[in-house]
């Protein structure tokens, strides 16, 4: 069909931001409920595991933590390799090795071998989450950015609606063919994560350009669109690799997204025996089901939120964020306070919601100042120092709930990191973000969503 008149280039560039919303991003969250749940399946294993392996609590909180070192040396890396040999290939590479070795989880009997595949499942890992942010600015442009980065980030939530259960009843299989039921979770959900990665292969293209199910006039719409985002922002943030990693703003977004993965993290990997405490019963499938409600939540609260965001300028999505992250903070120390079981869920719930729908507002930011190699650079630093918080966390809230002989006092130090990173949020400057200048407006071309 040819496009004439002058709305012919916005009409071109609105249905192909609509067809990769269609195409891409359900196959990228999907990755994501995969890379998450092979992430934190550790915790729904987490008494039968320690039991038959012989891991005591302090070796169980050291190698939870210690997947996050090994993401955090190799992330950045791992991103620049991707900008040279391109999405498809590197996304295949990632799953299928961290597939592998998740599913090798299953032959754990020492605490030396679970410090090691803990520590090797996340060099494996590192460079998806960061490369699939930067693989988003190929193919959206800014002022869709928030919803989209929403869209992936249902894979945090999805990861434990449907993987609640599934670890749950994979679980249960305990004594089936002779294997133990968290042997069975840990082969099965890993060699799940080797087929995606093989599908990742053939189904993704490396940039707008390479997209067949594009037509020519969309592809040369969308194309020039993040072509010109990316030069505006070469001209007020930095763009090589070093001056990224030194940059004082991209250190500064480094330590929110600590404070961020720290009450994050501390949740998720002690969700499941907060639940079965709650309820009275061991970790199985009824634990599995009630622990979806706090990520069903998260799940309809996060797109509402970064829809709204969309429509605000760059500088004020700092105080969406910071409400986020507040109220999931919240919620965290409700659960804590309440010993009601039912108003510990709510709480939990509470929490999800606002800590899932807070982290799509949050890349926003780094993804309005950075492009090129420093994109992948300063993208790759944030999410690898940020993830430390992963790291910290479960050490942390062991420690503090020793020292005080209390269990609610680990998630009042959580919540306390969430009201730390509001606070931080509402403390960035008016920073100029080029590619707002440039941006599409939803209100202009009738939305893609």
């Amino acid at each position: 069909m040819v496009h004439t008149g002058e709305r012919a280039p916005d009409e071109a560039l609105t249905t192909a931001i609509r067809r990769v919303m269609v195409r891409l991003l359900p196959f990228l969250f999907f990755m994501y409920v995969i890379a998450f749940l092979d992430r934190v399946n550790i915790g729904f294993a987490k008494q039968e595991f320690q039991a038959h392996a012989g891991i005591s609590e302090a070796a169980y909180a050291l190698g939870a933590g210690l997947f996050f070192i090994g993401y955090a040396l190799f992330e950045v890396p791992s991103n620049l390799i991707m900008t040279r040999v391109g999405a498809r290939w590197w996304m295949c590479r990632i799953m299928v090795t961290w597939g592998l070795i998740s599913a090798a989880m299953a032959l754990v009997n020492s605490e030396f071998l679970f410090y090691l595949l803990r520590f090797l499942l996340g060099v494996a890992e590192a460079g998806f989450f960061p490369g699939v942010i930067l693989y988003i600015t190929y193919w959206v442009p800014h002022a869709y950015r928030a919803r989209c980065n929403a869209l992936f980030y249902f894979g945090i939530p999805l990861a434990s609606v449907l993987g609640g259960p599934l670890s749950g009843l994979l679980l249960e299989l305990d004594g089936a063919a002779g294997i133990l039921g968290w042997q069975w979770m840990f082969a099965v959900e890993g060699l799940i994560a080797c087929v995606v990665g093989v599908w990742a292969y053939f189904y993704l293209d490396n940039k707008p350009a390479d997209a067949k199910w594009l037509s020519p006039y969309q592809r040369t719409a969308l194309q020039t669109a993040v072509d010109r985002e990316a030069e505006a922002k070469k001209a007020h943030g930095p763009h090589r690799m070093w001056s990224t990693l030194v940059d004082r703003r991209v250190l500064f977004f480094c330590l929110i997204y600590f404070l961020i993965q720290c009450s994050v993290y501390g949740m998720t990997f002690y969700l499941p025996t907060q639940v079965a405490a709650a309820v009275g019963s061991k970790v199985g499938l009824l634990v599995g089901l009630v622990t979806a409600i706090p990520w069903t939540v998260a799940l309809l609260v996060n797109i509402a939120v970064s829809t709204g965001a969309d429509r605000l300028a760059q500088p004020k999505k700092r105080f969406v964020a910071a409400a986020c992250v507040a109220t999931g903070s919240v919620g965290i120390a409700a659960s804590a306070y309440f010993s009601s079981p039912v108003l510990a869920i709510a709480g939990l719930s509470v929490a999800a919601a606002g800590y899932i729908s807070v982290q799509p507002v949050f890349w926003t930011f780094p993804a309005a100042y950075l492009t090129g190699t420093a994109a992948a650079a300063g993208i790759g630093l944030i999410n690898s120092l940020g993830n430390l918080g992963g790291f910290v966390a479960p050490i942390a809230k062991t420690w503090i709930e020793t020292s005080f002989h209390s269990q609610t006092a680990g998630l009042y130090l959580l919540a306390f990191c969430g009201f730390a990173a509001a606070a931080l949020f509402l403390t960035l400057s008016r920073f100029k973000a080029p590619a707002e200048e440039i941006q599409t407006s939803p209100s202009k071309t009738g939305g893609a969503a």
